[in-house]
C-alpha cells in the first residue's frame, strides 16, 4: 500500500484497527527502539479517537503511556509504518508496527544466527569429546518443518550418532519453547538418513540459560525407550553449558488458581449483566473470577465487567470494551461505539462473513465455545455437566491457560487442547497442560481449589484429548505423538472443517492405532 497523504481520521483508524486485528502479536518501534509489545489481552493496549478530524492514537502498558497524532500510514515488507506527531511538534516522526519477531532486520537476524551456529559447533566439540561433527546447518526446510532459528547438527563416533539442536538467546521465547517439537522431528529425520549405517541414539538440545523450563517439562514426559534426551543450558557470554535433569517433576513447581464462584460473581456484577443484556442479548457470559466477567460473541471477547474503586473508596463495577488490544470504558459517550462493535461482530461472525477480520479473529476461542456446548460429540466418555474453560496454572513465572478441563463419566480428568488452524506444537502444548494437571491432581488440589465440587475424581492420571479440523492437523503430529511417554493416555481427534456450524468428528486416533485414524 502506498502512503496516503492526509486521509480522513476514520480511514486512518480503520486501517490501524484492521492491522491490529490481523496481527495480534506486535512490536511497536519508535526511533529505532521497541517501546511496546502487543500480545492480545496480556500485552500493551491502545485506543483510537477522532479529535477535531484528527486520528489520535494512545498506547499504554505498565511501563509507559504515549499519545501520538497519526498523519499517514504505509504498509511495507509486512510492517505498518506510521507518520506521527508528538505533542507540540510540527515535524512528523516514524513509528512502525512489526508483527512478532520482525523488529530485527533480516541482515541482523542472519548475522546473529551465523554467529550462534559457530558457537554451537564449538560447544558440541567440547561436550562430545572424540566425536566428529558430521553436519551443522540452519537452512530452512519447510518440508520437514525446520526453520532458520533452529541450528541443527549430527555428531558421529564410529557407528554411533547423536543429533544436536540449538536456539540462540536472541530468539523469542516461543521459538525456544517450540524447540522440543523441532528436536523430535530432527531426530526422526537423522534416523531416516543414517538408516542402517549406524544408530542415532538421541538428541542434545542447547537452549539459553534460564529459558528452558518449558523444554525441560516436555522432555521429561517423552519416551525414554525411544531415544536419549539431553538438555543443556547455554551461557553465550562465557561459552559454557550446564546439563539439566529431565525427569518428571524435577525442579517443577506449578500453582493452580482457585475456581471462581460463578453465583457470587453474577450477583456482584448484576448491573453490568443487565446493561449488556440490553446491548448484546446474544452474548456469552463467562465468569473469569469473582472480580471479572467476560462477554463474548462466538468465542470472541468484546467486553469485560471488572471491579473498580469509585470516588468514595467503595468497590464499584465498570465495563471495558473493544477487540483486544483496543480498549475503551463504557459510558454514555462511548456507548454508541459499543453498540456498533456488537453490530459488526454479530453480523460478521454469526452470518459467516469469511473475509472480514472479525470473522477470522479468535478462531480457537470460537472452537472452544462450540466444543463446550457440544462436549459429548468430541468424546462420548466426557461428562457434559463438568467443564472449565481457560483454567490458569502458573509455573516458573509463565501463565499457562488450559483450553478446556473436563471429566469423564467415570471421574477421570480430561485435558482438552484445541487448535483451529494447523499448528506444529499441538502435541507438545497439550503435553504441557497434561503434566500440570497431573501434578495438581496427584496433590488433590483441584478439590481444594473448588473445582468439581461434590464430584468424585478417579485417582488415575488425566487423559489428553487433542482436537483440530481434519485438514489442519499438522503432518508432523503423528511423529510427535509417537515419542510421548507410554504412560500418557492420549487421543487425536479430527473435526469436520465446518465446525462453526456444529461439531462432527471425522476420525480418532490413540496410542495403539497403527493406521492414520479410526473413522468416527
Amino acid at each position: 500500500m502506498s502512503p496516503l497523504d492526509a486521509p480522513s481520521a476514520p480511514r486512518l483508524g480503520e486501517m490501524l484497527e484492521l492491522f491490529f486485528a490481523e496481527h495480534p502479536q506486535l512490536t511497536m518501534v519508535e526511533d529505532g527502539k521497541a517501546i511496546f509489545y502487543f500480545s492480545g489481552a496480556t500485552g500493551a493496549h491502545y485506543s483510537l479517537s477522532d479529535e477535531h478530524g484528527r486520528c489520535v492514537l494512545q498506547v499504554w502498558s505498565d511501563e509507559r503511556n504515549v499519545v501520538r497524532r497519526v498523519t499517514r500510514v504505509e504498509r511495507k515488507s509486512g510492517r505498518l509504518r506510521l507518520w506521527v506527531l508528538r505533542f507540540g511538534q510540527m515535524k512528523p516522526t516514524l513509528m512502525e508496527l512489526c508483527p512478532q519477531n520482525e523488529s530485527r532486520s533480516p541482515s541482523t537476524r542472519k548475522a546473529e544466527r551465523a554467529r550462534y551456529q559457530s558457537l554451537l559447533g564449538r560447544l558440541a566439540a567440547r561436550d562430545f569429546p572424540g566425536w566428529q561433527l558430521n553436519r551443522l546447518t540452519a537452512a530452512a526446510d519447510l518440508e520437514y518443518s525446520f526453520g532458520p532459528a533452529y541450528v541443527r547438527g549430527l555428531m558421529k563416533l564410529g557407528r554411533r550418532y547423536f543429533a544436536l539442536l540449538g536456539v540462540a538467546a536472541e530468539e523469542s521465547q516461543a521459538t525456544v519453547d517450540g524447540s522440543v517439537s523441532v528436536a523430535i522431528l530432527w531426530l526422526d529425520y537423522c534416523r531416516q538418513r543414517v538408516g542402517d549405517k549406524g544408530l542415532v541414539e538421541g538428541v542434545a538440545l542447547y537452549l539459553p540459560t534460564g529459558r528452558a523450563a518449558a523444554a525441560q517439562l516436555r522432555l521429561s514426559y517423552l519416551d525414554r525407550d525411544a531415544a536419549h534426551w539431553r538438555l543443556l543450558e547455554v551461557d553465550e557470554d562465557t561459552e559454557s553449558t550446564r546439563e539439566v535433569e529431565c525427569v518428571p517433576a524435577a525442579n517443577f513447581q506449578t500453582r493452580l488458581v482457585r475456581c471462581a464462584d460463578e453465583k457470587a460473581a453474577c450477583a456482584r456484577f448484576q448491573k453490568s449483566l443487565e446493561a449488556m443484556k440490553q446491548i448484546a442479548p446474544r452474548a456469552e457470559v463467562v465468569v473469569l473470577s469473582t472480580a471479572e466477567i467476560s462477554f463474548r460473541i462466538e468465542g470472541l471477547e468484546f467486553a469485560r465487567a471488572e471491579a473498580a474503586a469509585d470516588t468514595g473508596f467503595r468497590v464499584a463495577e465498570r465495563i471495558i470494551f473493544g477487540a483486544a488490544p483496543a480498549e475503551y470504558e463504557l459510558n454514555p459517550q462511548t456507548e454508541p461505539l459499543l453498540r456498533e462493535l456488537v453490530r459488526q461482530l454479530t453480523e460478521n461472525r454469526t452470518q459467516r462473513q469469511r473475509l472480514h477480520p472479525f470473522y477470522r479473529m479468535a478462531s480457537e476461542s470460537w472452537l472452544e465455545s462450540v466444543v463446550r456446548r457440544e462436549l459429548g460429540r468430541l468424546d462420548e466418555r466426557l461428562d457434559p455437566a463438568w467443564v472449565y474453560e481457560q483454567v490458569p496454572a502458573f509455573s516458573s513465572g509463565d501463565r499457562a491457560m488450559i483450553d478446556l478441563l473436563g471429566i469423564t463419566r467415570d471421574g477421570r480428568l480430561a485435558v482438552i487442547e484445541l487448535k483451529a488452524d494447523e499448528d506444529l506444537h499441538l502435541a507438545m502444548q497439550g503435553l504441557d497442560y497434561w503434566a500440570r494437571v497431573r501434578w495438581h491432581h496427584r496433590r488433590n488440589e483441584f478439590r481444594q481449589f473448588g473445582y468439581f465440587a461434590g464430584r468424585e475424581l478417579s485417582p488415575l492420571d488425566p487423559i489428553l484429548l487433542l482436537a483440530a479440523p481434519a485438514l489442519h492437523v499438522h503432518t508432523a503430529t503423528d511423529t510427535l505423538l509417537r515419542h510421548l511417554s507410554p504412560e500418557i493416555d492420549w487421543r487425536l481427534i479430527a473435526l469436520d472443517e465446518h465446525w462453526r456450524d456444529g461439531l462432527r468428528v471425522i476420525w480418532r486416533k490413540g496410542p495403539t492405532d497403527a493406521n492414520p485414524g479410526t473413522r468416527a
